[in-house]
């Protein structure tokens, strides 16, 4: 993979990795200027989901046309390499290089050696059917960040302590372990050590991570969810039984988190295209990308109307009440008088 990106000047040293199951944004949030003018403040949540992570470079497209930019970014599996790089370049430019390290990817670019090595993998009895250097190399692809301190926006990494089952939040220190531990399927990528912490991929205990989103200050969080087809694949192997198992019960976390969301807080889940490939195909990159990105817009066409409207009727309340507010002084002005 050849797609260069200009590396951004060294910042200051990274920090000690921090872990928990809760960290709140505002810690490392960057405060706005005085001078610009106040919007909604906004997270990214994006899911995991393997190949099918090439969908949310066209919903990230479609938000950063709309001038619609995170103030935090929380991300897991494939969508935390995602938002690491719309978290250091969270404008088009970023996004369009995004685009082209997916476009130009392979199966053997992540997972080397084909059915033999995996075959043999399983014969051996080892604890993953695939080294993480094509991973490696994917993450050095998409972002020239190596800390989270080099990043535009804060992210947040959610990944899954193997040993207790906790979910995990990384959100400083050295960039690549972390994302590396946020995308390794058990049993497919080996198990990454990080922070005294054997860590495997979050989406075991939270692959749509809203609840992180939510912990923190903010008026909407726009939801890039790529994992919820469950009935998209055809059931060919055990990895694909295990998979789709995983996604039922992932996609029932996310549905109880979204029912007990605070109302004030808009929440807007962008569509996702049709995505049949199994694990390991990555054919058809661009076209996924440019469907994504139509299906957005489409949805933040939808979704400012609404806005629109709910100004429009908060307007006429406000002119009816200011009516009534008139009519009853004047109504105890008259009183007064006849007194």
């Amino acid at each position: 993979m050849s797609t260069a990106i200009t590396r951004k000047p060294q910042r200051e040293p990274a920090d000690e990795p921090t872990m928990g199951t809760r960290l709140p944004f505002p810690a490392g949030h960057r405060a706005r200027r005085a001078s610009q003018p106040p919007r909604p403040l906004t997270a990214f949540v994006l899911s995991g989901g393997g190949n099918q992570g090439v969908s949310q470079v066209g919903m990230l497209r479609a938000l950063l046309e709309r001038g619609i930019v995170p103030d935090v970014v929380i991300g897991t599996s494939a969508g935390a390499l995602n938002g690491a790089a719309v978290a250091y370049a969270p404008n088009l430019t970023g996004v369009a290089q995004l685009a082209s390290v997916w476009e130009q990817l392979q199966a053997d670019h992540v997972f080397p050696g084909g059915r033999i090595h995996r075959a043999w993998n399983i014969v051996r009895r080892g604890t993953h059917l695939f080294d993480n250097d094509g991973l490696a190399a994917l993450i050095h692809h998409s972002t020239p960040a190596r800390s989270f301190s080099d990043l535009e926006i804060p992210l947040r990494v959610i990944a899954t302590d193997l040993d207790t089952g906790e979910e995990v939040v990384l959100a400083r220190g050295p960039l690549k372990p972390a994302l590396l531990a946020s995308s390794a399927l058990p049993g497919v990528f080996p198990i990454v050590v990080h922070g005294g912490r054997r860590l495997v991929d979050g989406g075991v205990v939270n692959n749509v991570p809203l609840w992180h989103a939510l912990s923190g200050p903010v008026d909407r969080v726009f939801v890039l969810n790529v994992s919820a087809g469950v009935g998209d694949h055809a059931v060919r192997s055990p990895l694909d039984v295990v998979m789709t198992s995983f996604m039922h019960a992932r996609n029932q976390r996310y549905e109880l988190e979204r029912r007990q969301a605070i109302e004030h807080v808009d929440i807007i889940d962008l569509p996702r295209p049709r995505d049949t490939r199994d694990l390991f195909d990555f054919s058809g990159a661009h076209e996924l990308i440019e469907s994504a990105y139509k299906l957005s817009m489409a949805k933040l066409d939808e979704y400012e109307r609404e806005l629109a409207d709910a100004r429009e009727a908060a307007a006429v309340a406000t002119t009816a009440v200011d009516e009534a507010l008139v009519r009853e002084q004047r109504r105890r002005f008259r009183l007064r008088r006849g007194a």
